[in-house]
């Protein structure tokens, strides 16, 4: 399990990322963690891998991460970090000698499934490719937990219904998912629980059969709590086309 607890994130001195961050996410889980542009999903998830530095505590399994155990926290970032000049099959081999764990039939098939250009540099490959590389890699380094953040830059709807079902079918019981993404209807049908970050602060965390047992859907639910305004849009362009006039 991994514990978070008074997780506190800055910017500089008054920057506010992050504010009591208390978070637990359990083996097997595939949570969704959802939120505005700024919210702090990609801090959050960088403070656990230990790529920022962060007030608070997060353990794995009652202990520090470190490097004696952060092989078992793997990382899918929109920002990519694979190394541009190499191919797919360049990195299977490298991830195969740093990583003990590594699961070289998974990455076979999900590459054959979604036919990917393992020979070519990945710099020459479309947005789309490149993302799905850094979600394969993820997938296949041999980790507990997973954490995929926006995985689906560049995909088309083929490409993402896709890969959710190729997911649920390849992960064991104790692999987890921590998957940040705006496409919150897509995933609703995929995800266990949701977790909902405003201004740095969790305002939501639950389960995703209890919003459906209560008659919702989880989408609704999102804009319920974080108080959407459904006539927004109207109320804009009545002040657009007024100020015009005007």
């Amino acid at each position: 399990m991994v514990e978070i607890k008074n997780l506190g994130k800055c910017y500089g001195r008054t920057v506010k990322a992050l504010t009591d961050i208390n978070l637990s996410i359990g083996q097997g889980e595939i949570i969704g963690l959802f939120g505005e542009n700024g919210a702090g999903k990609t801090t959050l998830m960088k403070c656990i891998l230990g790529l920022l530095g962060h007030s608070g505590e997060i353990l794995l399994d009652g202990e520090p991460i470190t490097r004696k155990n952060i092989a078992r926290l793997s990382f899918g970032t929109c920002e990519f970090s694979f190394f541009p000049e190499m191919s797919a099959n360049e990195h299977a081999e490298f991830y195969a000698e740093h990583f003990p764990k590594f699961r070289k039939e998974r990455f076979r098939g999900l590459t054959e499934f979604f036919e990917y250009p393992v020979y070519r540099a990945i710099k020459n490959l479309s947005t789309g490719q490149k993302s799905q590389i850094e979600v394969i890699l993820a997938l296949c380094q041999g980790a507990d937990y997973i954490f995929l953040d926006e995985p689906f830059v560049g995909h088309d709807i083929f490409n993402r219904e896709d890969f959710y079902k190729v997911l649920l079918g390849i992960l064991e019981p104790t692999e987890t998912i921590v998957l940040s993404t705006h496409l919150i209807e897509e995933v609703e049908g995929f995800i266990d629980r949701a977790v909902m970050l405003r201004k740095g602060t969790i305002i939501g965390d639950v389960r995703v059969v209890d919003i459906e047992e209560s008659g919702d859907k989880l989408v609704d639910y999102v804009k319920k709590l974080y108080g959407y305004q459904a006539d927004r849009v109207s109320r804009s362009l009545e002040m657009i086309t007024g100020a015009k006039k005007n």
